[in-house]
């Protein structure tokens, strides 16, 4: 049905990958053209373009993926009149059902052998038309039918029964007689409420079905799925990288203090200047200095400041002189060398919003009948090789999981 080859011909069925919730297949025709949100494609231009290929549209402003179908594609690609089945679901489910090569199937909604039934004739004709044009004819029978009412046409034939169906209670006993009895065969309810999963177990215990492992109960699944996003960041900086950092702002914060507090000592100190020293200073101006004033001592510190120089009296940012602090980081150096250079640092968080409740999964088995033997047991008493009578005790299974009605 799918091509193998490496490369695109004419003919081919391919999947166009527009975005990540636009995929659609596509039949490989000449002379026809794919028109997109960005851009015409013509098919003519896809032939001989190996699978998997990025393609560019006529007038650059957009591209598309052809990808070679597979299953998973193959669901998301198709053209959906009811609600599907999600990836996780189908794969849980064929998982369960035990469905391999070989295996004959009744699925009981639209969609080894398939026997499907679907009660409404128009999406049983639209089926029938898909099936034909995939190459499908031979592996899939579809079947207009009320399977809840009329049951299946296969009697002890199907390794499996799927069932999608808004009341899967009163269809349980008709998958029964359509399962095989010479071997354990498997059953599954797809229901979206609580409701009728309950409904629908009680239905399985009381047409004797049980489940494959001990405990020997029915059991039900609900698949959620918790996607991550994976990420690679820059790893964090060495922690001398960090430290020196922190220290040559405290040393910028302690600077902008100490010219903060000198120049308002400065502004003090010129109002409380006396009224002769105005006349003194005037005078001084007169003589060549105009426009200037001798400077203070507390200007004298402010320009020291200024060029780097910060005065030795004065504590350290941290409350430690700086004889110390100098002492200390010659003790314990925090430069970093070039070669440890950072490397990246790969994290994965969940997404904030995922989707969740798809449907309930309930799955049963039906264990193979005991052969009958070919005696009475009645009439014939069992003996052991010496001879002598034995005791023969019947076990029966527990009534709660497997009742006889």
């Amino acid at each position: 049905m799918w091509s193998t080859a490496r490369e695109i011909a004419a003919g081919d069925l391919v999947i166009v990958w527009l975005t990540r919730d636009a995929v659609q297949p596509l039949v490989i025709t000449p002379g026809k053209e794919l028109n997109g949100k960005y851009g015409v494609y013509r098919h003519s231009d896809l032939i001989g373009v190996p699978y998997g290929s990025k393609i560019g549209s006529r007038n650059g402003r957009g591209f598309i993926h052809v990808l070679r179908p597979t299953p998973e594609l193959w669901t998301l690609a198709l053209p959906h009149r009811t609600q599907i089945l999600y990836i996780a679901d189908i794969a849980f489910v064929s998982s369960w059902l035990n469905i391999k090569p070989g295996s004959r199937i009744i699925e009981a909604g639209p969609a080894g052998h398939l026997w499907s039934y679907e009660f409404h004739e128009a999406r049983v004709n639209k089926a029938r038309e898909e099936f034909s044009c995939h190459g499908m004819d031979d592996i899939v029978t579809l079947t207009h039918r009320n399977v809840c009412k009329d049951g299946f046409t296969v009697l002890d034939t199907v390794d499996a029964v799927f069932l999608d169906l808004p009341m899967p209670w009163e269809a349980v006993e008709h998958a029964k007689k359509a399962l095989r009895k010479d071997r354990t065969t498997r059953i599954c309810c797809f229901s979206p409420c609580m409701e009728q999963v309950l409904r629908t177990v009680t239905a399985l215990n009381d047409a004797g079905f049980t489940a494959h492992c001990v405990p020997r109960d029915i059991t039900m699944y609900e698949t959620l799925l918790r996607p991550h996003q994976v990420d690679s960041v820059p790893a964090l900086p060495h922690i001398g990288q960090v430290s020196e950092k922190l220290k040559k702002a405290e040393q910028k914060r302690e600077e902008k203090r100490l010219r903060q507090i000198a120049n308002s000592r400065a502004s003090a100190a010129g109002k409380r200047k006396r009224p002769g020293d105005a006349d003194e200073s005037d005078g001084g101006r007169a003589e060549g200095s105009a426009g200037k004033r001798p400077k203070t001592d507390d200007e004298d510190d402010v320009l020291q400041h200024e060029d780097g120089q910060l005065p030795q009296a004065e504590n350290h940012p941290s409350g430690r002189s700086a004889g110390a602090a100098e002492t200390e980081e010659a003790k314990f150096p925090q430069s970093v060398t070039e070669s440890a250079t950072p490397t990246k640092t790969t994290f994965s968080k969940t997404f904030p919003e995922v989707r969740g409740h798809t449907s309930y999964l309930t799955f049963a088995c039906l264990l193979p009948a005991i052969p009958s033997a070919q005696a009475d047991p009645a009439t014939q008493e069992p003996v052991s090789s010496s001879g002598l009578p034995v005791e023969v005790v019947h076990l029966r299974p527990h009534s709660d999981t497997c009742a006889d009605k």
